[in-house]
């Protein structure tokens, strides 16, 4: 073959690949809720739900993904929006098992439905519930989501979480009540008080949309406070995303989907460093 019809193929290869490029990240994210069941239903991956004791009688139900890998993984813990445990949330414990880990998201309105079933279908019924939620309630049903994981067979003792809208706020918060965590993910949730702060024991990353003045309010007192306590806070915020810019990828004119382009690999390589490969 010539010399200029090798130039040519070459041409056509990275052309092709350029093309491709763009789907293959698209492929490494998260579902958006749109795409969320459709997802969930094309994975490979073994994912399964199951029933965990909490304690004084209680008991929750929590969606475990499995990765696939021939040693032990380390866990997560997804923890849901103010939306309940949703078919995205589901779809992005998956993804974090395409990364490796061993990802568990409780269902923590679990017994809150009619006559003491599952989440309820009605969306405000569903929000009231999960702000009736109590701190204890909420921290005693993570840890049994956490403690039910890391004695699993295929896992390793290595315990992170991540949590979105109301569920970053309590991903910051279980890192305030739970020794053994050791790296937290908030997806535009609220800090926590103060006070609370000395009580941090993990890492805690940090990742906002530029358009969220009501959460970004108080992640700058936060951060202030961590430094002087001498703790690890990362936080990154992205022009133009709003609320909620993992889930609605398609929102803000691009905005959404470039933070979450950025997001999501941070999130994966903070996970790795603190929980290990």
């Amino acid at each position: 073959m010539c010399r200029r019809a090798l130039l040519a193929r070459a041409a056509t290869v990275i052309a092709v690949l350029a093309l491709l490029a763009p789907r293959a990240r698209a492929q490494a994210l998260p579902a958006d809720a749109v795409g969320a069941l459709a997802r969930l239903h094309a994975s490979p991956r073994h994912g399964e739900w199951v029933k965990l004791d909490a304690g004084g009688g209680d008991s929750v139900s929590a969606w475990v993904v499995y990765p696939e890998r021939r040693d032990p993984a380390s866990v997560v813990v997804v923890i849901h929006e103010i939306f309940g445990l949703t078919d995205w949330i589901r779809a992005v414990a998956d993804q974090l098992a395409a990364e490796g880990f061993i990802a568990i998201a409780p269902d923590l309105l679990s017994g809150k439905g009619p006559n003491g079933s599952g989440t309820p279908a009605d969306e405000q019924e569903v929000r009231r519930l999960v702000r009736e939620l109590s701190p204890d309630e909420i921290a005693r049903r993570l840890r049994a989501a956490a403690l039910y994981a890391t004695a699993l067979p295929a896992a390793r003792n290595a315990v992170g979480s991540i949590g979105f809208c109301w569920g970053g706020s309590q991903s910051f918060a279980f890192a305030t009540t739970l020794p053994s965590l050791r790296g937290a993910v908030v997806y535009y949730g609220a800090s926590p008080a103060a006070d609370a702060l000395p009580r941090v024991g993990a890492v805690v990353l940090g990742l906002y949309g530029g358009d969220d003045a009501r959460v970004n309010a108080t992640v700058e007192p936060a951060r202030r406070e961590m430094a002087r306590l001498g703790k690890r806070y990362e936080v990154e915020t992205y022009d133009g995303a709003g609320h909620g810019f993992l889930r609605d990828q398609a929102g803000r004119d691009g905005a959404n989907r470039r933070a979450a382009e950025r997001a999501w690999p941070r999130t994966v390589a903070f996970l790795r460093e603190v929980l290990g490969r």
